[in-house]
């Protein structure tokens, strides 16, 4: 191994160490009976998202594979916070970033890459970022990370500090310890597809739930069994859902599917900043809405149990969007309907 690789991975390492385990808080809603909520905040990592995770993973696994150098230039398709990320350790080791997304992402994201030295180089629609990365890759003679086709093998999934490992054993001294289930939503399927594998290799009665929103091909995907199914249109949530069935996504670990609406992520993640004070981003609303269709299923059939889900990163990053009425109005459109569904958890009459 030559000494730039090796001092690279040994910092990257030792930025792992420093981090601190992300919290697990339960939730407190009034019309929960014998149903625990849980959420994993991976918006408290370095770099504010579960994504964090993911892209320490892929930079080890291009260094130990040996494709990338001291003068590789990195390149990643992304919508945002999977590029963040990489820029903070691209920063890390010295080397050129550049994410390739639409030109629609919002701009604190723009601004968080560029903080870490990276730059963005736009496209119209998430379904050209792929191809428009590989070109750039070629032309320049860097290396495209391709989150997208590595994220399910580049964490080791049956342990070594990933979120699974760390969502069980968070719970391990609540009232139900194992959870009945555990939802998530796909992007790259990279985390879906640890947690579901973590869960058959450790032999756990926990169902794995994914959820899926609006214009993306992952649910019709699972229910039809076809992983050629493609579309035109590209999901409104930033973070997740995809016009194609990525590498990474693995429909054989997974349970259940559950399609969510865009304007039921969006007004879930409002409901939550009434309970808890914070606001989060896109991705967590679709958990959390999956989150409680299954929890009112539970209570309607007297099972009891806990459901465990991910905030995957802060609303701070989505201000001038998710958070801005305007903006909602225009491209998600009317909340009232759903939000008057989601007042019916915080009430106890």
């Amino acid at each position: 191994m030559n000494s730039w690789v090796k001092d690279s991975i040994q910092k990257i390492n030792a930025d792992a160490h420093r981090s601190a385990d992300t919290h697990l808080f339960k939730l407190d809603i009034p019309r929960l009976t014998n149903v625990d909520i849980y959420l994993k905040d991976e918006s408290t990592h370095p770099t504010g998202s579960l994504k964090h995770r993911l892209a320490r993973s892929l930079f080890l696994y291009a260094l130990c594979n040996g494709k990338i150098t001291k003068t590789t230039t990195i390149i990643e398709a992304s919508s945002g916070s999977t590029a963040v990320s990489e820029a903070y350790f691209a920063r890390m080791i010295g080397l050129p970033f550049i994410a390739v997304m639409p030109k629609r992402t919002a701009q604190s994201k723009i601004k968080l890459i560029e903080m870490y030295g990276g730059k963005c180089h736009f496209v119209d629609s998430a379904p050209q970022m792929h191809d428009e990365s590989i070109r750039l890759a070629k032309e320049m003679g860097g290396y495209f990370m391709d989150q997208f086709k590595y994220a399910e093998r580049a964490t080791d999934w049956r342990g070594n500090n990933n979120i699974a490992q760390s969502i069980f054993q968070q719970m391990e001294h609540e009232r139900y310890p194992i959870p009945n289930s555990v939802v998530m939503s796909a992007g790259t399927g990279g985390t879906s597809a640890t947690l579901g594998r973590y869960i058959l290799y450790q032999g756990f009665n926990t169902k794995l739930v994914v959820v899926d929103p609006e214009n993306s091909v992952f649910y019709d995907s699972f229910i039809n069994k076809d992983s050629n199914l493609t579309s035109d249109s590209s999901s409104k949530i930033e973070g997740i859902g995809r016009p194609k069935v990525e590498l990474s996504f693995q429909p054989d670990v997974i349970n259940q599917m559950i399609k969510v609406p865009d304007v039921a992520s969006v007004a879930t993640i409002h409901w939550l900043e009434q309970l808890i004070g914070r606001k989060a981003g896109p991705s967590t609303g679709a958990n959390l809405w999956g989150v409680l269709q299954l929890a009112k299923q539970m209570m309607d059939n007297n099972e009891a149990g806990s459901i465990v889900s991910v905030m995957c990163d802060s609303g701070e990053r989505y201000l001038d969007s998710y958070y801005d009425n305007d903006w909602v109005a225009e491209n998600i459109g009317d909340l009232d309907s759903i939000t008057e569904e989601l007042c019916w958890w915080l009430s106890s009459d």
